[in-house]
């Protein structure tokens, strides 16, 4: 008998154990301090608000995904009321736009949705960043001077170049490699980051030389800048958050701007890219090298184990490097740092 009651007992706790887990499993996904309800204001994103719910802010597609009221959650905007509620036992935003700030028919325009992630931090390298191949860069025509044998020009000016265009179009852009890709581990060439600094029409061609016009400019032209075809871009303002492919490791390359280190809202340059199955919207868990200390004891070099510093999602993805956005760091983000699945 008393065996029998041990067991019983011994049943009863491992299955109030494993439902304990299993509370405790949904509840990690809830932030301690959540609130019951959030009035979305202007300047908010997607991410900034699931993060007052969520303590894994890039998640808030599985707390809406199946919510009626919100067949798309993009289309957030200021005055809506974010409220937590429970479906079958698992935590769910909803929205209510009780407070009359929302499109309707008017004569003003209508207020705009709140983005996913802080658009105006990726914006210029949505539009004026580009990696392009050793090859592409090496066979793009470079940039010989202006009218009256000047060496810089902007807007409005008359440049000349020289070299067989990439694609026959007539709009081009000039670009100016900034820097060079190497992936730390393998030493494989990625690609060179380079900058747009102007938009240019071709008007003439002699032989191998060609007139261009400068339509618009960001900075000024200089002797050996390169024509490249301009980049269609559509500029993406919605991002699906999902976990990075399985298995997927890589690295820091380089802070954009011309930093070593980053925090909260810098882009950085990945060595993984489409080749490795990235799309806009992966997000890597970033991890901080462990720091190298001396043994007191043996006098040896020891590394200590790598640190989890952040979270970063990916905005634009070229054929071996990819952009990132740093949306959270709870340390300094370095060049070298480690990515991998959150």
């Amino acid at each position: 008998m008393k065996k029998l009651l041990c067991g019983l007992f011994a049943l009863v706790l491992v299955s109030l154990t494993t439902a304990h887990a299993e509370t405790r499993k949904d509840s990690l996904l809830l932030r301690n301090d959540h609130p019951q309800e959030y009035v979305v204001v202007k300047g908010d994103t997607l991410w900034h608000i699931s993060g007052r719910f969520l303590q894994s802010p890039w998640k808030w597609p599985e707390v809406w995904g199946v919510n009626p009221q919100v067949d798309n959650p993009h289309l957030i905007y200021p005055g809506d009321v974010i409220y937590l509620t429970w479906v079958n036992g698992k935590p769910r935003l909803g929205v209510r736009r009780d407070s009359g700030i929302y499109p309707r028919a008017r004569v003003s325009p209508l207020v705009k949705p709140i983005p996913a992630i802080p658009l105006r931090d990726i914006i210029s390298f949505l539009n004026d960043n580009r990696v392009l191949s050793e090859d592409i860069l090496k066979e793009a025509p470079y940039v010989l001077g202006g009218q009256k044998e000047r060496i810089i020009a902007g807007a409005g000016d008359r440049i000349y170049a020289r070299g067989q265009l990439v694609a026959e179009q007539r709009r081009q852009g000039i670009y100016r490699p900034a820097n060079e890709y190497v992936d730390p581990d393998t030493d494989e060439f990625l690609g060179y980051e380079t900058l747009k600094i102007a938009d240019a029409d071709v008007s003439a061609r002699k032989e191998d030389v060609l007139t261009l016009d400068i339509i618009k400019s960001h900075k000024e032209v200089r002797i050996l800048d390169r024509v490249v075809p301009t980049e269609e871009v559509r500029i993406q303002s919605v991002f699906y958050p999902a976990p990075s492919p399985e298995g997927v490791e890589g690295k820091i390359l380089s802070v954009l701007q011309g930093v070593r280190d980053a925090g909260q809202f810098h882009v950085v340059a990945l060595n993984r890219g489409m080749r490795e199955g990235l799309e806009a919207g992966h997000v890597f868990a970033i991890y901080r090298r462990g720091e190298l200390i001396k043994d007191p004891v043996t006098k040896e070099m020891v590394t200590l184990p790598q640190e989890r510093s952040g979270e970063l999602m990916v905005f634009k993805v070229f054929e071996k490097v990819s952009y990132g956005l740093i949306m959270r760091s709870t340390d300094v983000v370095s060049i070298g740092d480690v990515i991998r699945e959150p």
